[in-house]
């Protein structure tokens, strides 16, 4: 092939692959109009009674009294009921995907485009929005739930919704695209060991060797990629917990749902629209220790507030639990150190490692394979210190054989390495009972 005949083949296929991404068009709404006019009346009606309480019965009687006086079919009337009542009680064109148990994850990338992840993949929803306000206005309504704003000179925060769900909100002039909102969805029931064991996340033996650690007052760290299923394995280490202690959580937007009686749940606060009234994580670590805890869980430590949670595992506060982002578990490590020395304290890196190797007792990594699933893929040890270097080893693993079955899935096996480890000293001294067989291959 010729020089120029191998240029034209390049510019046809950039051709082709600009074709593939040009935008998707949006739906017509024939109904638009009317739902707007729609919407005012119904707006106007409720302003004029001047309900203190608005009852949903009461809201869907106005609506259907306002679409009256359109000429709607009686067939698609129904649906644009729903549509009118969730845009002025709920969160609009999100409703139907936050009600569905199969989507896990909803990412509105502006008005036009709104991903899913469903059994751990994205696809394209067919919901949109009218325009950017109808997206702000969904927003507006998050965020001021739980009191926070989101403006031009604040263009993004954290939320939740009232079912747990983590929101991000990014906004223009920082989102190009329009408004961006991405919704992490909590099951309305928490998964629980059961689940993992039934969805094959983890083995019946590393389950027995972790609920051991957590009642045996181990202090662990789960680390794990973004949407690995730390926040997941987390709540389900928590359950491990006894009923009789006093267990504190310190998260940036309250996810962790524990079923423990004694549980005080804190929340970190962002700066207000005059850049004052911050209150850190690491704010809230320190003040828990004033609190008389017995166990300290911290959703997840990405800052300064790691040294002060290193030096509480360290000085009495045993069993202590966390999150870290991280992709494997010696890289749990590293992010540990790195974040310690983003306290400001000018220690040296020996000392920071010394700490670290003397409060971590566990490292449990949870990723998210290609396929979708999300299993526990090591869990690991901290025994001190060789050196410079803090020694870890593995007393469990995921093998996977890189072959897949009928469904897609790939053929995996936990397989624990045959170390016994030394924390199990630990473990029967604190009373619970520790079984050899858990480590034999």
């Amino acid at each position: 092939m010729s020089l120029l005949q191998r240029i034209e083949a390049q510019r046809l296929q950039q051709g082709a692959i600009k074709d593939s991404d040009k935008r998707i068009e949006k739906p017509v709404d024939i109904y638009k109009d009317t739902k707007e006019r729609v919407h005012r009346a119904v707006i106007d009606e409720i302003n004029k009674h001047g309900f203190e309480v608005l009852q949903e019965q009461t809201v869907l009687t106005i609506i259907e009294q306002a679409f009256e006086n359109e000429n709607v079919p009686r067939v698609d009337r129904d649906k644009l009921v729903t549509e009118v009542y969730n845009d002025i009680m709920g969160y609009g064109p999100l409703e139907d995907l936050l009600k569905d148990p199969t989507v896990t994850e909803i990412m509105v990338n502006g008005p036009d485009k709104v991903y899913i992840e469903r059994d751990g993949l994205i696809q394209l929803s067919n919901v949109t929005f009218r325009d950017n306000a109808h997206v702000m206005n969904v927003i507006d309504r998050i965020v001021s739930a739980i009191g926070r704003h989101v403006d031009e000179s604040s263009p993004m925060v954290d939320a939740r919704l009232k079912d747990g769900s983590r929101v991000n909100v990014i906004i223009p002039p920082l989102s190009l695209v329009g408004p961006v909102i991405t919704i992490r969805k909590f099951s309305k029931d928490p998964l629980t060991v059961q689940n993992l064991l039934d969805f094959g996340s983890i083995s019946p033996k590393m389950v027995a060797f972790l609920e051991a650690c957590v009642k045996g007052k181990l202090n662990v760290v789960v680390s794990g990629g973004t949407g690995s299923g730390k926040t997941t394995l987390l709540n389900v280490l928590s359950s491990f917990i006894p009923a009789n202690e006093r267990i504190i959580t310190i998260e940036d937007a309250a996810e962790l749902r524990l079923n423990q009686e004694h549980v005080i749940t804190l929340e970190s606060r962002p700066s207000n629209a005059e850049g004052k009234g911050q209150i850190t994580i690491r704010d809230l670590v320190k003040n828990a220790l004033r609190m008389r805890p017995d166990r300290i869980v911290v959703g997840e430590v990405r800052g300064g507030e790691t040294l002060d949670m290193l030096q509480a595992m360290n000085t009495g506060h045993d069993g202590s639990l966390t999150t870290v982002h991280a992709n494997s578990p010696r890289d749990s490590l590293s992010r540990l150190e790195t974040m310690a020395l983003m306290s400001g304290m000018d220690l040296p890196v020996r000392a920071i490692r010394d700490q670290i190797a003397s409060a971590v007792d566990i490292v449990v990594h949870q990723a998210r394979l290609r396929d979708g699933t999300r299993k526990v893929t090591n869990i690991a040890e901290i025994t001190g210190m060789e050196g410079d270097v803090i020694v870890m080893q593995n007393i469990f693993v995921l093998e996977n054989t890189g072959q897949t079955d009928t469904y897609g899935k790939f053929r995996t096996k936990f397989r624990p390495t045959g170390i016994k480890p030394h924390c199990i000293e630990k473990i029967t001294g604190n009373g619970v009972p520790v079984n050899d067989e858990w480590f034999r291959e």
